[in-house]
């Protein structure tokens, strides 16, 4: 009787040496696994969403036709928060303020001497206001592939637009009241990284 007492504490204790073994083996292991599977899966379900860039379409030659081009106002800097009176609601060059606006998408109306110093360092201003979900994730798609200072992509609300979209470049300006992806392409393929201050294009 003693004796199977004996060997079933044996067991018993083996077993639970055991249980404790695979807990702390296992245990961090299966929960990192665990934890890498759900994050992978989130980040799957929210990935942003690529959309192709696809310039010099038959579309996008006619697009070009369309660009308005305007004589070049200069290149000043103004005092930093300094207003600049310019003769349009999409200024294309001018004085502008010593700090640019940096690529990427904004949800808030950004400064338009800021504005006019990306232009100069050869990146290209989108406007947009109700767009499409197609039209916005074009926007945002491209504005993450393109995000050099240099030669990026600023996406900035302007009111009014409905769903029209306005690209411009150094002294340049293309008004599409339709959004074309072909045509968009083409218009910042030609332009982007191509402003005066440091062309890398």
């Amino acid at each position: 009787m003693v004796e199977q007492t004996k060997s079933h504490k044996k067991s018993r204790r083996r077993t639970t040496k055991s249980l404790n073994v695979w807990t702390i083996v296992f245990g961090p292991i299966g929960v990192a696994i665990l934890m890498v599977a759900v994050i992978g899966t989130l980040w799957y379900r929210n990935r942003p969403e690529r959309v192709a860039f696809e310039p010099n379409t038959e579309a996008g030659a006619a697009a070009l036709a369309a660009v308005k081009t305007f004589p070049d106002q200069g290149q000043t800097h103004v005092t930093p928060g300094q207003s600049v009176n310019y003769d349009s609601d999409f200024p294309t060059s001018g004085p502008h303020d010593p700090t640019p606006a940096m690529p990427g998408v904004y949800t808030e109306a950004q400064r338009p001497e800021q504005l006019v110093h990306s232009l100069e360092h050869g990146n290209i201003v989108i406007y947009y206001d109700q767009p499409a979900i197609e039209t916005m994730t074009a926007l945002e798609s491209w504005a993450n592939q393109f995000s050099g200072p240099w030669e990026g992509i600023v996406v900035v609300p302007k009111a009014g637009l409905g769903e029209e979209i306005v690209l411009t470049a150094w002294t340049k300006k293309l008004v599409m009241p339709e959004f074309s992806p072909q045509a968009a392409a083409t218009f910042v393929d030609e332009y982007r990284g191509r402003g005066p201050e440091n062309p890398v294009r």
